[in-house]
C-alpha cells in the first residue's frame, strides 16, 4: 500500500514547476489531491495528467491572495470528504528589485502571495485539518528566508516569515494533531528561475556556493514534501529541511 493512500491532500499553486511535482508525488503515493491554482488551464492540464498516469486529482480555480476563493475551495474538500489531512501551501512569486526602488504595490503583491496567502489556507483550513486527527501542513519556504541576496529582499522577509510561522503554527496546533513544518529549497531549475540561472556569470557563482555542484529538480523537492506528510515524519514538527544541495551547510 503507498504511504499516502486514501489521504485528502490540497496543494496551492499546483499547476506549475515545484507545485505540480509535489501535486503528482502525493497522487502517486496514494493521496486524493486537489489542485488550488488560479489558471484553471494549468490546473486542468496537471489534473488531466494525474489521473491518467493512475493517480486522483481534482482542479480547484482558487487564487490564494481571496480568502473568498480559499473558502471555496476548502468548501468543496468538506461537502466531499469532512476532513483534510494535507496542505501544502506552495504558491509563491517573486519581484526583483533593489529594495529602494521596491513600488508599495510590488511589495504587496509579494506578500499577498508568499505569506498571506499561507495564512489564508492555514487559518481558513483549520477545522479540516482538526477533523483528520493526523494532519501534516508542509510550508514551500526558502533558504532565502535566512539568507540575503540583492534584488530578494521582498522575498527573502516572506518566506523568513512562513519559516517563523511554521515553528508558531507548529506548538500551537500540535495538540490538535496537526503537524507544520516546512521545506526550504535551495536553487531549483522552474520557470521562476529560469531567467536568472541562465546567466553564466550568475549560474556559476551559486554553483561554487553550492558543494553537490548543480541545482535541484522539482522531483527533489516534492520527494521532501511526501516525506514529511507521511507518517514517516509523524515525530517531526516545527522543522525546516532545506534542500539545497548543501548551499546553506557552506554559506
Amino acid at each position: 500500500m503507498a504511504d499516502l493512500e486514501g489521504r485528502i491532500a490540497l496543494v496551492s499553486g499546483a499547476g506549475n514547476g515545484i507545485g505540480r511535482d509535489i501535486a503528482k508525488a502525493l497522487a502517486a503515493e496514494g493521496a486524493r489531491v486537489y489542485l488550488a491554482e488560479r489558471d484553471a488551464d494549468a490546473a486542468a492540464k496537471v489534473a488531466a495528467e494525474i489521473t491518467d498516469a493512475g493517480g486522483s486529482a481534482i482542479a480547484v480555480v482558487a487564487d490564494v491572495t481571496r480568502t473568498q476563493d480559499v473558502q471555496a475551495g476548502l468548501r468543496t474538500i468538506a461537502a466531499a470528504h469532512g476532513k483534510l489531512d494535507i496542505l501544502v501551501n506552495n504558491a509563491g512569486l517573486n519581484v526583483r528589485s533593489d529594495f529602494r526602488h521596491l513600488s508599495e504595490v510590488d511589495w504587496v503583491t509579494v506578500r499577498d502571495v508568499n505569506l498571506d496567502g499561507v495564512v489564508r489556507l492555514a487559518r481558513e483550513g483549520f477545522e479540516l485539518l482538526r477533523r483528520s486527527g493526523n494532519a501534516s501542513i508542509v510550508n514551500i519556504a526558502s533558504i532565502m528566508g535566512d539568507h540575503g541576496m540583492r534584488q530578494l529582499v521582498a522575498y527573502s522577509a516572506t518566506k523568513g516569515a512562513v519559516v517563523a510561522l511554521t515553528k508558531g503554527l507548529a506548538v500551537e496546533w500540535a495538540a490538535f494533531g496537526i503537524r507544520v513544518n516546512a521545506v526550504c529549497p535551495g536553487f531549483v531549475e522552474t520557470a521562476l528561475t529560469a531567467r536568472a540561472l541562465k546567466i553564466p556569470a550568475f549560474s556559476k557563482a551559486l554553483l561554487d556556493k553550492t558543494p553537490m555542484r548543480r541545482f535541484g529538480t522539482p522531483e527533489e523537492i516534492a520527494a521532501a514534501v511526501v516525506f514529511l506528510a507521511s507518517d514517516k515524519a509523524s515525530y517531526i514538527t516545527g522543522a525546516t529541511l532545506a534542500v539545497d544541495g548543501g548551499m546553506t551547510a557552506q554559506l
